[in-house]
């Protein structure tokens, strides 16, 4: 099993966090996504003993992000007081200044860079190389403009610099150089404009086990490698050691929850492939219609059974893209059994989508054998009822 949190009972069912995922898609329907609330607990815990242990302190501010962020957004982080807004063109700069001053406050931002480095991850996924729709790049010099730019705004309080080079970063090499990186173009800016930031966010991306191949880093083991980096080039530098932020993202909650479905039929295309129909896809999940996402599945009702063929397991949208995976191991399926997609606990709620007209999924979290609806089920009611 990819994860401690799956078993197998004895009627050969798959359970999650000591629940059974057959009974629990007979209950709730499905598609379903399941979440084990126990799992994502000790995640969370297991970050904040790393950094009680490692580092001695945590940020307790919100930060918002994002590369095309809307006035009435920002004017809802000031009025808010946000702790950190992380600007990510100059643009953006200028308008959270009006905005700012009109609403008469001084709004600490971080100003989000390019580093350059590679995150050996899909390209879909890679933002940290200058050929990226996000941030100033540092090759160009327009990273070194947006820290003057910023620091001449009379509304805004530069207080650092953010970089996010990538997502399922299965190494801790990759955080380490973006920490050199960055300290570097800190002490940059010091040594130019005088100016000292004392903030570093590295943004995120840890990896977590999607298949038997993967091998993520612990997060102890990624915290070590930054702050190995940090001390390094922080001492070459003379440089003060700047208080850092990290996101952890998917490795809290990827591996915490499975998406179950019911094999609607099989079709057999002799001699080119066997395809699995689902009743979702690409509507609850489109990781793998956007960049080929990797995942392992199994006959939740028969979870005890070798995963002897080969197959194609497609979705219910009318694209032929609408698959969850291609030649994927699994038991031999039949109609009416119970699919589940393992580590999708991560991005499937917050990226599906209405697809064909399709209600969104249900939620429910389970904890120590018990279920219960955290987000209930759309119905198409829901869907037309903004229509006019």
């Amino acid at each position: 099993m990819l994860t401690p949190n799956l078993t197998v009972n004895m009627e050969g069912h798959l359970c999650i966090g000591g629940a059974d995922t057959v009974t629990l898609a007979k209950t709730h329907g499905t598609p379903l996504y399941v979440m084990d609330e126990n799992m994502i607990r000790e995640n969370c815990r297991g970050y904040e003993r790393v950094i009680s242990e490692e580092y001695g302190g945590r940020a307790e501010k919100i930060v918002l992000h994002g590369n095309s962020k809307t006035n009435s957004e920002l004017q809802m982080a000031v009025s808010h007081d946000v702790g950190r807004i992380v600007c990510d063109n100059l643009p953006e700069l200028k308008r959270l200044d009006q905005i700012a001053g009109a609403a008469g406050k001084t709004v600490s931002v971080m100003l989000r860079i390019k580093p350059g480095i590679d995150a050996h991850t899909h390209d879909f996924v890679k933002t940290g190389q200058i050929d990226s729709k996000f941030g100033f790049a540092l090759e160009t010099g327009e990273a070194m403009q947006a820290v003057k730019a910023a620091s001449l705004y009379p509304n805004l309080r530069l207080v650092g610099l953010h970089c996010h080079i990538g997502s399922q970063i299965l190494d801790t090499e990759p955080f380490a150089e973006a920490a050199r990186v960055m300290v570097r173009l800190m002490d940059q800016v010091r040594s130019e404009l005088n100016i000292t930031l004392p903030e570093l966010n590295l943004g995120g991306g840890p990896g977590i086990r999607y298949t038997e191949e993967d091998d993520p880093k612990q997060f102890g083991e990624i915290v070590r490698a930054i702050l190995s980096a940090l001390k390094g080039i922080c001492t070459e530098l003379d440089f003060p050691a700047p208080f850092v932020l990290f996101e952890p993202g998917r490795s809290i909650v990827g591996g915490a929850g499975l998406t179950l479905y019911t094999v609607m039929a099989k079709k057999v295309i002799p001699n080119i492939r066997s395809y699995v129909l689902v009743d979702g896809g690409m509507c609850d999940n489109p990781r793998y219609a956007l960049y080929h996402s990797e995942y392992e599945a199994m006959i939740a009702n028969k979870a005890d059974q070798p995963r002897s063929e080969r197959v194609t397991i497609g979705g219910k949208c009318c694209e032929s893209g609408d698959l969850i995976g291609e030649d994927m191991p699994l038991q031999s399926a039949e109609e009416d059994d119970i699919l589940a997609v393992l580590a999708t606990g991560a991005y499937n709620y917050s990226m599906a989508s209405n697809y064909n007209r399709n209600p969104r999924a249900e939620i429910v979290m389970v904890r120590d054998g018990e279920a219960r609806t955290v987000v209930k089920r759309e119905t198409y009611a829901d869907i037309v009822k903004n229509d006019l």
